[in-house]
Protein backbone atom coordinates (compact mmCIF):
# COMPACT_ATOMS: atom_id res chain seq x y z
CA UNK A 1 0.00 0.00 0.00
CA UNK A 2 0.90 3.07 -0.81
CA UNK A 3 0.95 6.07 1.81
CA UNK A 4 1.32 8.74 -0.53
CA UNK A 5 -2.47 10.74 -0.04
CA UNK A 6 -2.49 11.40 -4.03
CA UNK A 7 -2.56 8.11 -5.21
CA UNK A 8 -6.21 7.45 -4.62
CA UNK A 9 -6.49 5.30 -7.72
CA UNK A 10 -4.82 2.42 -5.93
CA UNK A 11 -7.06 2.90 -2.97
CA UNK A 12 -10.35 3.14 -5.67
CA UNK A 13 -11.40 6.15 -4.51
CA UNK A 14 -12.42 8.74 -7.33
CA UNK A 15 -12.61 11.79 -6.85
CA UNK A 16 -15.46 13.92 -7.83
CA UNK A 17 -14.71 16.71 -10.14
CA UNK A 18 -16.61 19.70 -9.85
CA UNK A 19 -17.39 22.39 -12.62
CA UNK A 20 -15.31 25.67 -12.21
CA UNK A 21 -17.24 28.55 -13.24
CA UNK A 22 -15.85 31.73 -14.42
CA UNK A 23 -16.87 35.29 -13.85
CA UNK A 24 -18.45 35.49 -16.85
CA UNK A 25 -21.00 32.31 -15.68
CA UNK A 26 -21.66 34.54 -12.92
CA UNK A 27 -22.37 37.63 -14.44
CA UNK A 28 -24.70 35.66 -16.66
CA UNK A 29 -26.52 34.44 -13.66
CA UNK A 30 -26.40 37.54 -11.79
CA UNK A 31 -27.93 39.54 -15.10
CA UNK A 32 -30.79 36.65 -15.42
CA UNK A 33 -31.68 37.03 -11.96
CA UNK A 34 -31.95 40.65 -11.90
CA UNK A 35 -34.09 40.86 -15.17
CA UNK A 36 -36.32 37.69 -13.63
CA UNK A 37 -36.52 40.09 -10.30
CA UNK A 38 -37.57 43.19 -12.44
CA UNK A 39 -40.08 41.70 -14.53
CA UNK A 40 -42.53 40.67 -11.68
CA UNK A 41 -41.68 43.96 -9.98
CA UNK A 42 -42.68 45.88 -13.24
CA UNK A 43 -46.32 43.95 -13.39
CA UNK A 44 -47.15 44.31 -9.88
CA UNK A 45 -46.11 48.27 -9.29
CA UNK A 46 -47.94 48.69 -13.37
CA UNK A 47 -50.21 46.40 -13.35
CA UNK A 48 -50.75 45.96 -17.05
CA UNK A 49 -52.33 42.59 -16.85
CA UNK A 50 -55.15 41.16 -14.89
CA UNK A 51 -54.67 39.43 -11.55
CA UNK A 52 -54.73 36.17 -12.53
CA UNK A 53 -52.23 36.34 -15.85
CA UNK A 54 -50.06 39.20 -13.16
CA UNK A 55 -49.92 36.02 -10.58
CA UNK A 56 -49.21 33.16 -13.69
CA UNK A 57 -46.61 34.80 -14.88
CA UNK A 58 -44.97 35.16 -11.72
CA UNK A 59 -45.22 31.92 -10.50
CA UNK A 60 -43.57 31.12 -13.93
CA UNK A 61 -40.63 33.50 -14.09
CA UNK A 62 -40.30 32.10 -10.55
CA UNK A 63 -39.66 28.84 -11.54
CA UNK A 64 -37.37 30.20 -14.47
CA UNK A 65 -35.35 31.86 -11.66
CA UNK A 66 -35.24 28.46 -9.24
CA UNK A 67 -33.59 26.88 -12.69
CA UNK A 68 -31.07 29.80 -13.17
CA UNK A 69 -30.15 29.73 -9.66
CA UNK A 70 -29.13 26.38 -9.75
CA UNK A 71 -27.39 26.30 -12.97
CA UNK A 72 -25.31 29.32 -12.24
CA UNK A 73 -24.87 29.73 -9.05
CA UNK A 74 -25.03 26.00 -7.27
CA UNK A 75 -23.32 24.65 -10.83
CA UNK A 76 -26.47 21.65 -10.58
CA UNK A 77 -25.75 20.40 -13.97
CA UNK A 78 -26.09 16.20 -14.85
CA UNK A 79 -22.76 16.34 -15.05
CA UNK A 80 -21.96 17.48 -11.40
CA UNK A 81 -20.99 14.66 -8.87
CA UNK A 82 -22.00 12.02 -11.58
CA UNK A 83 -25.12 13.82 -11.47
CA UNK A 84 -26.21 12.27 -7.74
CA UNK A 85 -27.20 16.14 -7.17
CA UNK A 86 -29.45 16.56 -9.80
CA UNK A 87 -31.25 12.94 -8.99
CA UNK A 88 -31.31 14.05 -5.31
CA UNK A 89 -32.94 16.95 -6.34
CA UNK A 90 -34.88 15.53 -9.03
CA UNK A 91 -36.23 13.38 -5.84
CA UNK A 92 -36.79 16.03 -3.38
CA UNK A 93 -39.25 18.01 -5.55
CA UNK A 94 -41.34 14.53 -6.39
CA UNK A 95 -41.83 14.50 -2.93
CA UNK A 96 -42.11 18.00 -2.33
CA UNK A 97 -45.15 17.92 -5.19
CA UNK A 98 -46.64 14.74 -3.56
CA UNK A 99 -46.76 16.37 -0.51
CA UNK A 100 -48.66 19.43 -1.33
CA UNK A 101 -51.35 17.39 -3.60
CA UNK A 102 -51.86 15.29 -1.20
CA UNK A 103 -52.25 17.96 1.68
CA UNK A 104 -54.52 20.10 -0.72
CA UNK A 105 -56.46 17.31 -1.94
CA UNK A 106 -57.50 16.38 1.80
CA UNK A 107 -57.88 19.61 2.63
CA UNK A 108 -60.65 20.25 -0.78
CA UNK A 109 -62.13 17.16 0.64
CA UNK A 110 -62.56 18.04 4.50
CA UNK A 111 -64.01 21.43 3.47
CA UNK A 112 -66.60 19.68 0.98
CA UNK A 113 -67.97 16.91 3.52
CA UNK A 114 -67.04 18.75 7.26
CA UNK A 115 -68.52 22.06 6.35
CA UNK A 116 -71.80 22.74 7.36
CA UNK A 117 -74.15 24.77 4.22
CA UNK A 118 -74.12 27.95 4.58
CA UNK A 119 -77.79 29.36 4.24
CA UNK A 120 -78.44 32.19 2.66
CA UNK A 121 -80.20 34.58 5.60
CA UNK A 122 -80.93 37.27 3.17
CA UNK A 123 -84.04 36.13 2.41
CA UNK A 124 -85.56 35.85 5.73
CA UNK A 125 -87.98 38.57 7.30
Amino acid sequence: MSADPSDHAAHGHHEIEMPHASMRDYAIGFVLSVILTAIPFWLVMERPLGAAATATIIMILAMVQIVVHMVFFLHMTPKAEGGWSLTSLLFTVIVVVIMLAGSLWVMHHLNTNMMPPMHDTSQLP
